[in-house]
């Protein structure tokens, strides 16, 4: 059992038969009045998300998901195959059960896939991958002195905004889970 106050993001937890992963949580400390914590959760099944607030000590039954590693294979229309590394045995995962971050995997790109009693419910990336970035505007000089940024588009067709001096061909680290440009990596 997990009381709402110990609530982590990705945490999963059953609800009256019902398994959801909370997206985002806040523990609300108010001034007057008891604490509480504010929270979006998602069904893992559905797909649907809720606001939802608990008292800290509720308590709810941890829910086992299942996450296996696997590889991405490549894509078919909105299907997307991946497979097993222990048994090299092929899934296709429909793409409407795929995160915003599934927009930085590249073919071959090591993931977890998660499950609830064998219904795949979605794909967990690494929290950071490196791209190269195939089509940026060039930098303008003397545009490099203040947090400037621009547009590229890295080599899975995902959009990022980088600092001026990130150009085409760059490799660029980038962490999945905000989307947002870390830094450049040295080849």
């Amino acid at each position: 059992m997990i009381s709402a106050g110990e609530f982590r993001n990705g945490m999963t937890f059953d609800i009256d038969g019902q398994v959801f992963q909370i997206v985002e949580f806040q523990h609300v400390k108010p001034g007057k009045g008891a604490a509480f914590v504010r929270t979006k959760i998602r069904n893992v099944l559905s797909g649907s998300t809720l606001d939802r607030t608990f008292n800290p000590t509720e308590k709810f039954p941890e829910a086992f998901v299942e996450r296996r590693d696997m590889e991405y294979l490549y894509q078919d229309g909105n299907l997307y195959i991946f497979m097993d590394t222990n048994t090299y045995e092929q899934e296709a995962i429909d793409g409407d059960k795929l995160s915003d971050s599934f927009k930085f995997a590249k073919e071959n790109e090591q993931v977890k896939v998660l499950s609830y009693k064998g219904a795949v419910f979605g794909v967990e990336m690494p929290f950071f991958v490196e791209l190269e970035i195939v089509e940026s505007e060039p930098g303008v000089k003397g545009d490099t002195a203040t947090n400037v940024t621009k547009i590229a588009k890295v080599e899975t067709g995902a959009e990022v905004r980088v600092p001026m001096f990130i150009n085409e061909g760059d490799k660029v680290r980038i962490d999945t889970r905000t989307g947002e440009y870390m830094d450049r990596v040295k080849s």
